[in-house]
């Protein structure tokens, strides 16, 4: 044997040593290979189920790798504070490497701490707007409504999205703080309109559609807004009159449920239509274009009149 390594020494120029750990490494694997062998047998002669022989031999494969690269590393790095040099290394490379996956984990952790959103709610994040239905390790899920879909409606769709763009995207929460919406609806009439009188409908509307909120229920509704710094003096509904360049605006604002604010718009949008037909001295305006021509001005040439 001793004459074999010398020979070997003399023709590769490796050492001994070498040759010793090259060996102790194979016998290394090659028990490491047998004990996992036997133990799989052993556990497939009881267990049929496919999954079940599926998982064990996974397991399996992650014990003996760990076993042989912690036993490996200690004959080719000479021992364990070179171990520890290599495992701090691995780390860096392996945090580099699974940066995404890290950083989804940190913002589990942050959803579960924080709770800036929760099951149930709706929000928005980045271009996704929906609720949440399901919070999990790396990504949490939304039942996706707009997209396509007019007003806050469902699209059917189901959006995936990974945990770490809470850290990196706005997000905004529709139920946090405060358990409505504010909702807000323009008409926009001509200036010959009787502006009064329209003023007058869409205020008796906007009420008669607005939530209807009990002393009781406004003073909870102002404690839990309260609580994060939102103030509202009034929760009744409002009218509000602006000049625009084809016409006078009306905007009624209201508080709405989160899901009631395409029903409610619809509604409000059903009565307001009816009241103005019934109302002559009321116009709707629209983008339009007027000439005037004055006394002195000519009327246009239209040219000889057509020959019949």
């Amino acid at each position: 044997m001793r004459s074999i390594s010398h020979w070997l020494e003399r023709t590769t120029g490796l050492t001994a040593e070498f040759y010793h750990d090259l060996l102790y490494s194979v016998a290394v694997l090659g028990v490491l290979w047998l004990l996992s062998r036997l133990l799989l047998w052993a556990i497939f002669r009881r267990e049929q189920d496919i999954r079940k022989q599926y998982q064990w031999r996974r397991f399996t494969n992650y014990v003996a790798t760990g076993l042989a690269i912690l036993l490996l590393s200690n004959v080719w790095f000479n021992g364990f504070e070179s171990i520890a040099t290599f495992l701090g290394l691995l780390s860096a490379g392996l945090v580099l490497a699974l940066r995404e996956p890290i950083l989804n984990m940190a913002g589990w952790l942050y959803i579960i701490w924080k709770r800036p959103l929760r099951i149930g709610d709706r929000i928005q994040i980045g271009e996704s707007i929906g609720d949440v239905i399901d919070i999990r390790l790396f990504k949490f899920t939304l039942n996706e409504i707009r997209g396509w879909v007019d007003a806050d409606q469902a699209t059917g769709r189901v959006v995936n999205v990974p945990n770490a763009q809470v850290f990196t995207v706005p997000l905004a929460n529709y139920n946090y703080g405060f358990p409505f919406v504010w909702q807000e609806v323009p008409v926009y009439i001509t200036f010959e309109s009787n502006w009064q009188k329209a003023k007058q409908i869409l205020q008796e509307v906007v009420e008669r559609h607005a939530e209807q909120l009990s002393e009781k229920a406004q003073q909870q509704v102002k404690r839990q807004s309260q609580r994060h710094l939102i103030f509202y003096e009034d929760l009744q509904p409002k009218l509000y009159t602006s000049v625009h360049e084809y016409g006078i605006k009306l905007t009624m604002r209201y508080l709405c449920a989160l899901m009631r604010r395409r029903q409610s718009a619809h509604l409000i949008w059903e009565e307001v239509l009816t009241r103005f037909i019934a109302a002559p001295d009321i116009q709707f305006a629209y983008p339009a274009t007027r000439l005037y021509r004055g006394a002195d001005t000519p009327a246009p040439d239209d040219g000889p009149p057509p020959i019949l």
